[in-house]
Parts: structure tokens; sequence; C-alpha cells
């Protein structure tokens, strides 16, 4: 028998089409071991064997029969090019369809014998199976409660496969099982150490893999997910914490302020703080009281304050001088992911610091302001840029304010000893080594963020990064009204929104389309898109105001008068040029528009829980009362019971506590947002495992903080060292 390796490429091993190979670098997948690292997303149920003849739409089932007619065809209006034939197994007949996958007709002859399963989709012309797994078998069951005779008739499912266009999970199931054949097992190392493979009750890797690619019952499945689920955060701490003790390594500026001097400074705001604002506050001055680099996370609804924790926070470090230098002044600076949200924070610092003599600066792609302007102390003034590069250089400027231009290498602080990071800016390890002073110097790193996400994720994705919670509102600010509309509600809202806009209001709608569904594509989803949505209100429901959009596609800056930008329409909206904006969830993050006091979110069930409780946030800027509007077309009771916790919750974080459990860790944003895969987000449900695995990973650092004893860790955390938060 061949022996084979585990670095072997995939490409040299398989005989592979150009689209496959294409599929698998999508995938990232390169070599075998990447191919059995490639875990099934789930399992065929193939102990549930359905006769055509009892198959309801909209269950998932597994039938087998015989297939005719199949052939290719594009789609009338896309030309999608499909694959679509029948399947009969002596009770009836099914049409079936693969969508893209038109290769299929070419590779099942007339009167094979099939077994496939998938989802009924009930439509116009009846049931259709549409993009079923198929698989050729030579023996059919005699009824639906046979046993299955087959190749796989020892397992208790046929692993399903994440897919590429042009690789199918087939391919995946049968190709993973030929090199497991081959022995690459034994040329696999375990990396976990035997003695916390054994604490947890954990199998090994040669047991796991096999396990997870053909189990024979289902706690086998599970006992293989558990084990590469708890390696992932395993492997997720260590690269975090040990990124952290780097971090920590050198010194940083210790802030020293009487608790008089700050009283004074937070007494001047317009408003009391909350106690989560002034615990908050005592935290992350303690911190920065110290010699060692505070790296913090403050998670907080919209809405609850953390732009004051951050300006007072920052008076402590402006108040003080480095050790040694009573002349010179320590500077903070504060990054935001966008250039509207940049000038928001940059207008509510002017306003925290204008009584003080502190000079605050603005740098962005478009341009710098400095305040105050030498012409008028009361105004910020534009400035050039390398002007406002100078007077950073030189210990100046107290505050820079700007989006990631503030860390590019023509900016150069003297004594930078403060640097907080707002909203989805994506900031790490490789940033904040580039914030490192010449003399050794680390800043003080306050990471903010309104995401409301599960505390199992936060300690695992922030697993470098001590976290502080603001769970209150701040005094006065009214909760947002929350009704659940069902279609035959939709006029009487309207009506109440029209109220809204006849105040002088403005309001968000929301949709979860781009653009409307091809008609052609059965399985898309029929929800309201912005386009159309904008054309019908403008046309049917509110004909006098003025309507927009905003979607993600749309340029982040118009490089042309006639084609409109992100960043266009959203300073048109602040300025009330624009009534109504129909947007995507692009609006989710970062923008403070006090005017706006009614939000519309229509499909709302395609939403999950904390990003409904986000969008709402968009309308909780002022002290009027807002709004907020969730159109729901679904009857289902589930579905309704979901979305009734958005008006009994009390925060974020318990929502997205519940939309852990209702949802799953699977639906939540995994690989995308968090860098976590699919397997990995499964351990966030469990808090022991999490807990466990940072434990561990805690013990070992402290032993071997290099992994000098542990080389096959070292070599495997590499992959989860991602230099960069997704705040």
């Amino acid at each position: 028998m061949q022996k084979i390796t585990p670095q072997i490429l995939i490409i040299n091993h398989f005989q592979l089409n150009p689209s496959q190979k294409r599929a698998l670098g999508k995938l990232h997948l390169h070599t075998l071991q990447d191919l059995v690292y490639h875990f099934p997303h789930r399992y065929s149920d193939i102990g549930k064997i359905r006769k055509i003849s009892t198959l309801k739409g909209g269950e998932s089932a597994t039938i087998y029969g015989t297939i005719s007619k199949i052939k290719t065809r594009k789609a009338f209006r896309t030309k999608m090019p499909m694959a679509e034939g029948t399947v009969e197994d002596g009770t009836g007949k099914i049409k079936v369809v693969w969508f893209n996958q038109a290769y299929i007709a070419k590779m099942f002859p007339e009167g094979s014998m099939v077994m496939l399963q998938g989802k009924i989709t009930d439509g116009k012309n009846g049931f259709t199976l549409a993009n079923p797994e198929i698989e050729r078998t030579k023996d059919m069951p005699i009824d639906a409660s046979d046993t299955l005779f087959m190749k796989d008739k020892e397992m208790f499912g046929i692993p399903v496969y994440p897919e590429s266009r042009g690789i199918t999970s087939r391919w995946f199931h049968y190709n993973i099982q030929k090199i497991l054949a081959l022995g690459i097992l034994d040329e696999l190392e375990d990396p976990i150490p035997k003695n916390i493979l054994k604490k947890y009750n954990l199998p090994s890797l040669k047991t796991a893999l096999i396990w997870i690619h053909g189990p024979k019952k289902e706690s086998d499945a599970q006992a293989a997910r558990k084990r590469f689920a708890f390696e992932e955060i395993f492997y997720i701490q260590l690269s975090r914490q040990r990124s952290k003790k780097e971090y920590e390594k050198n010194n940083s500026y210790a802030i020293d302020i009487s608790q008089d001097k700050l009283n004074e400074f937070i007494d001047r705001f317009p408003f009391t703080l909350t106690s989560s604002q002034q615990n908050a506050t005592k935290m992350i001055i303690k911190d920065l009281s110290k010699e060692k680099p505070m790296l913090r996370l403050l998670e907080g609804d919209v809405g609850s304050g953390k732009t004051a924790v951050a300006a007072a926070t920052s008076f402590a470090v402006i108040s003080s001088y480095p050790k040694g230098k009573p002349v010179d002044k320590l500077q903070v600076a504060y990054m935001a992911p966008t250039e509207i949200l940049a000038k928001q924070l940059y207008e509510s610092f002017i306003q925290y610091f204008s009584h003080l003599p502190v000079q605050v600066g603005l740098i962005t792609s478009s341009g710098c302001k400095k305040f105050p302007s030498k012409v008028n102390p009361e105004e910020p003034t534009d400035i050039s840029r390398s002007q406002l590069l100078k007077w950073v250089a030189n210990g100046e400027i107290d505050i820079m304010v700007g989006t990631h231009s503030l860390i590019q290498k023509t900016v150069q602080f003297k004594h930078l000893a403060y640097v907080i990071i707002d909203e989805q800016h994506r900031f790490g390890t490789t940033q904040r080594a580039k914030l490192v002073q010449k003399e050794g110097h680390s800043p003080h790193f306050l990471s903010m963020t309104a995401t409301p996400i599960p505390r199992t994720l936060a300690l695992t994705i922030y697993g470098d990064l001590d976290l502080t919670l603001l769970d209150e509102m701040p005094h006065g600010r009214k909760p947002v009204t929350t009704e659940i509309v069902l279609p035959s509600k939709r006029e009487e809202t309207y009506g109440k929104v029209q109220e809204e806009l006849a105040r002088g209001k403005q309001v968000y709608v929301i949709c979860p389309r781009i653009d409307e569904p091809d008609p052609d594509k059965e399985l898309a989803l029929i929800v309201k898109s912005v386009k159309e949505e904008a054309v019908r209100l403008k046309k049917n429901i509110f004909p006098k105001y003025n309507i927009e959009i905003l979607h993600g596609k749309m340029p982040a800056k118009s490089l042309t008068v006639s084609k409109k930008s992100k960043e266009s329409v959203m300073r048109d909206f602040e300025e009330h040029k624009i009534d109504i904006l129909v947007a995507t969830s692009v609006v989710e993050v970062g923008v403070n528009i006090p005017n706006a006091t009614t939000i519309i979110i229509e499909g709302a069930e395609r939403f999950g829980l904390s990003q409904l409780h986000q969008l709402r946030g968009r309308v909780l800027r002022s002290e009027d009362q807002a709004y907020c509007y969730i159109f729901a077309d679904t009857k289902t009771k589930k579905t309704l019971d979901r979305l009734k916790a958005l008006k009994t919750a009390k925060n974020g974080f318990e929502l997205s506590e519940l939309d852990l459990q209702l949802r799953g860790a699977g639906e939540l944003a995994g690989k995308k947002q968090w860098g976590i895969s699919d397997i990995g987000m499964e351990a966030i449900k469990n808090i022991k495992m999490v807990e466990a695995a940072r434990s561990e990973a805690t013990q070992i650092l402290e032993k071997d903080h290099d992994l000098k004893d542990h080389p096959l860790i070292s070599a495997r955390i590499a992959k989860f060292a991602i230099p960069i938060h997704f705040e």
C-alpha cells in the first residue's frame, strides 16, 4: 500500500479539473493534511429513508430511487446552468434539480439507482428536491425501515462537507476516505498533551479523525467534534495570551491623577455618569496607573456612554507627564473605523475639552483639522497634513482623532501613552507593535465595542484583553418602543411613522437584500430589497418625503460627482437632506443621527437578536421617544417568541446569550466575523469548555512561554494567530 505524508499537495495526489482546483483554493485547502482537517458540518440521516409518496414540503428526507430524464438546461432569465431529472421509487416520482451543477447530469446515466438527501420544496408545479446530496448505489432498500445495503452501512450518517462551486461534498467524502485508508493518520502526531486529553475525556487525534469523517454512531461524531472544538479554542487562547504577555514585556507610562481633579472634569459633563460608567472609569484609571501597559475591552450597548468613559480616561492621561520629563505631555490617539464616525468623535471631544488648554487634532484621508483655531479659539480650523504631523511629533497635539491614517509610518507621536480603538476597527498584535515607542514604551490600549456577544465568545476572541461591561443606559434615556408588526398591521404602522415624519423626524428602513431575488431561482429568499422598497415607499406610502438608499456595494467614497457613495449619503442624512434612509444592515455600526427616531426592520426573522438589537440602537441617540417596528412575515410561534425577546430582554448581553441558545452557535457569525470555524463556534455554547481551554493555555504558557517544549502546538497556533481583532 502506498505511503503518503500530510504535506503532499492535493493537486499532486488527485487528478483535478480547473474548477476543482479553484474551489479548493477558495476553501484554503492545499495539502492532504488540510483535507483531513476539512470537517463535515452535519451528517445526512440515513436511518430515516422515506418513500416518495409520503414526502411533505419543507422537510428534509433521504430517498432511494431510479433516476431518469436527467438533462442539462439554463435558467430562462439568468442563464444559470443547471441539471434536472426525475427520481422514482415505485411509490411515486419527484423532480430533482441542481443549480450551478450542470455536470451532475453527465455523472448519472439514465436508469441509475441513487440515494438522495435534501430538502423538499413545495412549488407551483409540485414537490421538488433542490440541490440534494446524491450517491449511486447498487441496492435499494425494500422499504423505509430496511437496513442499508451500501458501503456506508456501518455509519450513522453520511458526512456533508462545506462546499465551494466546482467541488462537492461527495468528492470530499470519498477522497478523504481514500487517504485515510492509505495510512495518513499514522503520519500525524497529536499536538494536544495526553494528560489534557485524559483530563477532559477527549479522543486522540487519530481516533477523532476517524470518528468525524466516518462515525459508526452519533456519540462518536459528538466526541470527535468536542475534541476539535476544544482544540481550536485552546489554540486561540494560547495565541491571544501569548500575544498579551509579549505586549506586556514593554514598559508603559504610569498615569498619576488625583481623584478630585478627575471629578472636577467629569462634573462638567451635561449628564451624570451611570454606576457602570463610574466603575469602568475607575477600573481603567487603576490600569493606567501601572507601568505595565493596559489591554482592555470596554463592551457596552449602543448609547451606553462609552465615549464619556473614553473622554474621562483621556483627560487623566493628558493631565500626566512622562516620568522625569515634567515639561513634556502625554498623548492620546483615538481611532475610528470610518471618516464620518471619526468626525463625530472629534466634535464630541471638542465639547469635552473646549474649556481646557488642550489641542485636539483630526486626521483622515480627506483632510486634517485642529482645535482650537488661532483665529477663533472656539472653533476648529483646517490645517495641512504636514503641519499637523509636525505638531504631533513635537508633542503639541494632546489628543489625535482619526481613521486608520493614525497608524501610518508618517504619523510619529512624541509620547503616545493611550490608544483607544472604536467600533469595527481591525486592530491587533501587528498594529499594536507599530505603536510601541522608540524608547520601548507601549501605549495603554482600550478597545471599545457595541457588539453584544456572549461571554464565552468574549473570553475566546478577546483572550488578550481584560473585559469591562457597561450594562446601564444613561439617566433620562427612554427605552425604544418596540413593536412586532405582522402583515395585517402594516398600514396602521405606516400611519405612526407618518406622524414622526410630520414632526420633522427621520426614519431608517432596513431590508435584508440589496436587489430583488431572481424569480427563476427556486431557492431564492423572497424578502424585501433595498432598491425595490425605496421605489415602493416613494410611490405608494411616503411620496412627499426625500428617500435615499444605502448598501454595502456602494463605494465608500465617490470618485465621480454622479455616483453616490456611502459617505455622501450618510452626510446628507446627517444634514437632514434625506427623510427616509432605506438600507441594508450596513448602518448597524457607527452612525449617530439624533434626529432619526424611527427604524423599520423588514424581514426581521432573517436577522439574529443581537443584530436586531444593534440596528434598534441607531435610534437611541437622543432623549426623544424612539420607535422600532419589526416587520415579520412569519407565522411560526417559535420565531415570534424569539422576536418578542426584544421587548423583554434588559440589554444586548442578555439577548446575545439568548440568541446563542435559540439559534445555535452555527447560525451566529463565526469564521467571517470572528475567525472561528463552525466547529469552534460549537464550543462557544459551553462555558466550561471555554474556561477549561483558557485554564490549560494559561498553565502551559506559565511554564513554557515560548512553547519550546511544545513544538507541535507552536506550529499549529500559527494558524490561529489572527493579527487582528474584529471589534
